[in-house]
């Protein structure tokens, strides 16, 4: 079984930091944006802490998944399942679709890739 203590850290970390934005944070930056850069790279930490595996195959899995939960928002899902009164999947899977959550997605990865690569030198 592979575990790495570095990474779960890390996951541990930004797991605390996204849930004290969830619940103390009420803006129009850090919220969206900065949770949404922040939540990929904390999927990237918990996918590295268990699979040892190339840090842009872990990148761009982690990338696809969230353009797929952000496709399911723009397709409504949680409206479509009936879910939207479910405190537990509206947040999860998110009820609102916008454009700039791809770019924080995806500038995430890109930053998270280029930290990997620089500390790998």
């Amino acid at each position: 079984m592979y575990f790495n203590k570095k990474y779960f850290l890390i996951f541990l970390s930004l797991l605390a930091v996204e849930i004290l934005i969830a619940l103390f944070v009420k803006d129009r930056i850090i919220r969206p944006f900065v949770g949404d850069f922040l939540v990929v790279i904390l999927m990237y930490t918990f996918v590295k802490s268990w699979w040892n595996t190339r840090p842009v195959v872990a990148g761009i899995a982690v990338l696809l998944f969230s353009y797929f939960v952000e496709t399911l928002q723009y397709f409504q899902v949680v409206d479509l399942l009936g879910l939207r009164d479910n405190k537990f999947w509206s947040t999860i899977i998110g009820i609102t679709f916008d454009w700039r959550d791809i770019l924080a997605y995806t500038l995430g990865i890109l930053c998270v890739l280029l930290v990997e690569k620089l500390t790998k030198k």
